[in-house]
């Protein structure tokens, strides 16, 4: 057996179905052994977006994603990948190839010193020197990625390490990794802390993030706020936690959050933040939130907790097994009249919005086509106006809300939601974006096409790079610089260039039926709307 039959072989024993990459010299070896294994690869047409195909496929299996591209560019075409899986804790195994082992240093072809370049954006990362250790790294690296808080590992081999014979393949049954023991459960002084906290509030919240949705703790987070009456907001990466409709959610926080979601936070009297970095999105002013209130702080992560914001009740811990502890206990807290202040703050400061009724209102767009897509389904928003919108307007039933909240990289939208229908082709997946974000992965249309994936897409076109335009027109007073789209390609002629279904929406007239056509047929389709260039998130 060969070091690239060992790779292949570690990749069955963990159940990988898909590995999303590009390939060149380096990483030859590997390509060629998996030619003889089931596991399907898929041809992405730019390194960035294998990473990306590999966070939606893990974000909607709940397993590990895997890309594997060459040396030199290759490698450093995937780090704004592997930094957006990175800064959203997305479970991923990224494989490079490197040059000859004897070489490395030399600044021979194709070489980048690839685990140097992506310390900052990786859990842990892996140079392999013996062939023999092929089977102790991937095992690794695979338990590494998907535990604790989750975040991409790379492992970088030679070629010379991927052609050589190895002596004995055995794949290792456990982990021992002595100064890496993440903590699971929370501590059970901590968690009576919280409970004492609960009985003696007037006007608890809980603010969830992308945390509880990494642990899988959705199920356990409603049984509980519906037992104890507690409401629950959430961050941008935590959408989807909460059903958007359930009696117990007020919306997203932060910036471009929901009034009354933020007003919830400032009254609060105690806040249990779960699974998420108390960052500048969510909130801008961590100080406030401390203000007049005791702040419990709940992240598998340490050095999460009082980062940003000193909490009075730190509780390390995966959200799922610390939500059943705390059912566990005694919580006689009564909270009626501050779910009825809620529940007026939610009626009466809904922001409104005045469309022009010459264009699509993507606010109104986006809540209807919410309503006719499948209670399962899973929506990816890319970044800008349009992220901001399908925040606010999507509504999750029992689906997924998928996107980039750390990083906020432009085009992860298609790659994403390609990797999300492969997950699973069962899921009715759509992916929203901006004209802008849109050419930065319109490319991936070839693959959407050579691996017959069916994702549904909705350009919201308004011929600018709309959230920058919007913060020029608040900032600079109009003064717009570099964010004309001017010379953007016709969707009609590049859709039928991909034998793509094409779809143009031009106002609110008639929307109904046009989004019924759209999502009519598990086919690809691309939906074009026209959006009022000046108009603004709010």
């Amino acid at each position: 057996m060969l070091g690239a039959d060992a790779m292949v072989k570690c990749l069955e024993e963990e159940g990988v179905e898909y590995v999303f990459g590009y390939p060149g010299v380096a990483i030859c070896p590997f390509y060629n052994s998996i030619l003889e294994s089931d596991i399907q690869t898929i041809l992405i047409r730019t390194e960035q977006n294998a990473a990306h195909a590999a966070s939606g496929l893990a974000r909607v299996s709940g397993k590990v994603g895997v890309c594997a591209v060459t040396s030199g560019p290759g490698a450093t075409n995937l780090i704004t990948g592997i930094a957006t899986a990175f800064a959203d804790s997305i479970p991923l195994v990224c494989i490079t190839g490197q040059v000859n082992s004897e070489l490395i240093g030399s600044d021979v072809f194709q070489e980048a010193d690839i685990t140097g370049a992506v310390e900052s954006f990786v859990k842990y990362s892996y140079l392999i020197k013996d062939a023999n250790d092929i089977p102790r790294v991937f095992k690794e690296a695979f338990h590494i990625a998907s535990t604790g808080r989750k975040g991409p590992v790379l492992i970088d081999v030679p070629i010379d390490i991927q052609n050589a014979a190895i002596t004995k393949f055995k794949y290792p049954e456990e982990v021992k990794l002595r100064t890496y023991k993440p903590t699971v459960k929370g501590n059970a002084v901590q968690i009576k802390k919280v409970v004492k906290e609960l009985n003696k509030a007037k006007r608890p919240l809980i603010c969830a993030g992308g945390g509880v949705l990494l642990s899988d703790a959705e199920k356990e987070l409603r049984a509980f706020a519906e037992k104890y009456s507690i409401p629950v907001v959430s961050t941008m990466m935590g959408i989807g936690a909460m059903p958007t409709r359930h009696a117990m959610y007020y919306g997203m926080v932060g910036n471009n959050g929901k009034p009354y979601a933020n007003r919830a936070m400032n009254e609060s009297d105690l806040l249990i933040m779960v699974g998420a970095r108390v960052a500048d999105r969510a909130v801008n002013q961590p100080d406030l939130i401390t203000e007049n209130k005791v702040l419990v702080h709940i992240d598998v992560d340490p050095a999460e907790i009082g980062k940003n914001v000193g909490p009075a009740i730190p509780l390390v811990g995966d959200a799922k097994h610390i939500f059943e502890d705390i059912e566990k206990e005694e919580i006689a807290g009564s909270y009626e009249a501050w779910i009825e202040t809620l529940n007026g703050y939610r009626d009466t400061m809904e922001p409104v919005r005045k469309p022009n009724p010459d264009y699509v209102d993507p606010a109104k767009f986006i809540r209807m086509l919410s309503e006719e897509m499948e209670e399962d389904a899973v929506y990816v928003a890319d970044v800008g106006q349009n992220q901001i919108w399908s925040c606010g307007y999507h509504v999750v039933k029992q689906g997924k809300f998928l996107t980039t909240g750390g990083m906020g990289t432009m085009g992860y939208s298609i790659p994403a939601a390609m990797g999300a229908k492969l997950a699973d082709r069962s899921k009715q997946v759509i992916a929203v974006c901006g004209d802008g974000s849109f050419q930065m992965s319109m490319m991936e249309l070839a693959t959407m096409r050579q691996f017959k994936v069916p994702v549904k897409i909705i350009v919201l076109k308004n011929n600018y790079l709309g959230m920058v335009r919007e913060y020029q027109h608040y900032t600079y007073k109009d003064n717009y610089s570099v964010v004309d789209l001017s010379g953007s390609p016709d969707l009609e002629k590049l859709s039928a260039a991909y034998d793509m279904k094409f779809m143009r929406l031009e106002t609110m007239a008639g929307a109904q039926d046009v989004i019924r056509e759209f999502l009519a047929k598990d086919e690809s389709v691309l939906l074009e709307c026209l959006i009022d260039p000046m108009d603004l998130v709010k």
